[in-house]
């Protein structure tokens, strides 16, 4: 690779939602909290050592057995419903971490971040910002 020499068309892309290919035998369901999992694969979030997340699921989407032969959409930005057990007012701008590919928690084995708690909708749950922790 060299260093340019003239312009060239920079061939953007909008980074809002991305397509991420699904790990063999993996079902990611719409609304799901979507992981890379240390394989170059998305699979749904979960506590798992090494896991980073991606986003949030666009769409419904399962891969058969071979890795790849699929893509899962996945936002990368925006507020979305998670479910986190005893929710309350002092959980606003707390950093939450994974639990499963719909819960969150202040605190977790493997510390995989999910985002900041923006809104509390009730015990149960709370709106969460991924934007400053998505990959």
């Amino acid at each position: 690779m060299t260093a340019l020499t003239a312009a060239k068309e920079a061939e953007r892309q909008d980074g809002e939602i991305i397509p991420y290919k699904v790990a063999a035998s993996t079902t990611i369901y719409k609304g799901a909290l979507v992981c890379d999992n240390t394989f170059g694969y998305a699979v749904p979030a979960a506590d798992t050592s090494g896991y980073v997340l991606l986003g949030v699921a666009v769409e419904t989407v399962t891969c058969g057995t071979t890795a790849g032969a699929v893509s899962v959409r996945v936002y990368k930005t925006g507020v979305f419903k998670m479910a986190k057990a005893s929710a309350a007012q002092t959980d606003i701008g707390v950093l939450m971490y994974v639990l499963d590919d719909a819960t969150v928690a202040a605190s977790s084995t493997n510390s995989i971040k999910a985002g900041y708690v923006i809104d509390i909708i009730d015990t149960s749950n709370i709106r969460l910002r991924i934007d400053t922790v998505v990959q």
